[in-house]
């Protein structure tokens, strides 16, 4: 799996929120949205769940740690850098 990155932990509203959905947009198959925020990024996950997306979502010393894939069968937490 190939992760695309994203540290948003210093970005403004609303810049992750759209950059993150720019790239769950271009994502292929075996590719996975790896989003670093220092809050929990509700929308986005609401976005993941409708469009039945495989998302994990962790808390680690206040960071936030969100794994977003289009793939179902895919194990998330094997993937998460925490």
């Amino acid at each position: 799996m190939k992760k695309i990155l994203l540290d948003a932990r210093e970005m403004e509203h609303p810049i992750p929120l759209q950059l993150s959905l720019s790239y769950l947009q271009s994502m292929s198959s075996g590719e996975f949205l790896y989003m670093i925020h220092r809050k929990n990024p509700i929308p986005l996950i609401e976005i993941a769940k409708e469009k039945k997306y495989s998302y994990l979502v962790k808390n680690h010393n206040d960071i936030w740690h969100i794994l977003i894939s289009k793939e179902s069968d895919i194990n998330l937490e094997d993937l998460v850098d925490v």
